[in-house]
């Protein structure tokens, strides 16, 4: 089952949300759409789920027009699920009971399972590993159980599209990451379409088969967390996702001069879009630092923070904070002066 997004706007009142968003959410994919706080992103996913109407523009679920000008069909006549950021739980309810819940009320429970829900409750249970938790109510629950009863009462009823709101953002920063595995794993399991909202990088590029970056109600770029990653198209993209850092100066052909110098560096693999707009990006992690600023960027160290296997160094070059990533073995000390150039 295909969603797909035409020319999608939505107004409050005269603040302009989402411009002309056009999307097609694959069948059984997985889409994360990342951007920060106030861009849009919660907007389009409420629209998917019929809480909010468009403005403009067509939504089509499994080839059925589900919102338009004229038109939303409500939440409950789609067959989609939602996670919420909070939870979401009853709490007169054990965690059997939310997931029974759906199957019975829901119009799109197959028949199979409304007449075999005891057994399909159970099949959940073992699926979020709460087979011991059934009668358990929610004031006795972990943060990561009480997100696993909100993930299974949301696939109980096999539905084709899932929706899931910054989910893990109540959670701590080690229970996160294991229920980024638990949702990779729910995602293989019940071979559902996900749309994942979040403003954390690391969520989007560790789970998603295909990113959507949002900046100020507009997409920015659609790719794979590689492409995303590696290849922004956008300054936005590449200082969000990537955290690069960004020269300007002049392209010409495949060398670069940074701007109030006379250093040039090699492309090491810069998008036609950057290179267009004169720009130079360079991920933490992609730039070399040494003593030697003989024909070099020169910079003096600000700030040196130890990581385990990395420092992350900050450097000042000529007014502009430089962030840079190097290997344990390479060690320089705050206020050492520095030359700076891509790692090819």
């Amino acid at each position: 089952m295909s969603t797909i997004l035409k020319d999608v706007n939505k107004l409050f009142g005269n603040f302009q949300a989402l411009y002309d968003i056009n999307l097609t959410i694959r069948e059984g994919e997985f889409l994360a759409i990342l951007g920060p706080s106030g861009c849009g992103k919660t907007t389009l996913l409420r629209m998917l789920a019929g809480f909010e109407t468009t403005s403009g523009g067509i939504i089509e679920i499994n080839d059925q027009i589900v919102a338009n000008h004229n038109k939303s069909i409500p939440p409950e006549k789609r067959n989609v699920s939602m996670v919420f950021q909070g939870f979401a739980l009853w709490p007169h309810m054990t965690v059997s009971e939310h997931i029974k819940f759906p199957l019975q009320y829901d119009q799109f429970a197959s028949k199979e399972l409304k007449e075999n829900s005891s057994r399909r409750v159970d099949e959940v249970l073992d699926i979020i590993d709460l087979k011991d938790k059934g009668n358990n109510y929610p004031h006795a629950l972990s943060g990561g159980q009480k997100q696993r009863v909100s993930l299974g009462r949301a696939i109980a009823t096999q539905p084709k599209l899932l929706l899931m709101d910054e989910p893990l953002s109540a959670l701590d920063a080690e229970l996160r990451i294991e229920m980024r595995r638990e949702i990779q794993r729910l995602h293989q399991l019940t071979k559902a379409s996900i749309v994942y909202v979040t403003h954390d990088q690391g969520e989007a590029l560790a789970m998603a088969d295909r990113i959507v970056v949002m900046n100020q109600g507009r997409i920015e770029q659609v790719g794979t967390p590689e492409e995303i990653y590696y290849h922004p198209e956008t300054e936005f993209v590449a200082t969000f996702v990537s955290k690069a850092n960004l020269f300007k100066g002049e392209w010409k052909d495949n060398q670069f001069k940074i701007q109030g110098s006379d250093v040039t560096w090699l492309d090491v693999g810069m998008t036609e879009v950057l290179k267009a707009k004169n720009i130079y990006a360079l991920r933490p992690e992609q730039i070399r630092i040494s003593k030697n600023i003989e024909n070099q960027l020169t910079g003096e160290i600000l700030t040196r923070q130890f990581q385990g296997k990395e420092y992350h160094y900050s450097v000042n070059i000529n007014g502009k904070v430089v962030i840079i990533q190097r290997p344990i073995t390479d060690i320089f000390e705050v206020g050492d002066r520095v030359g700076i150039e891509p790692v090819e």
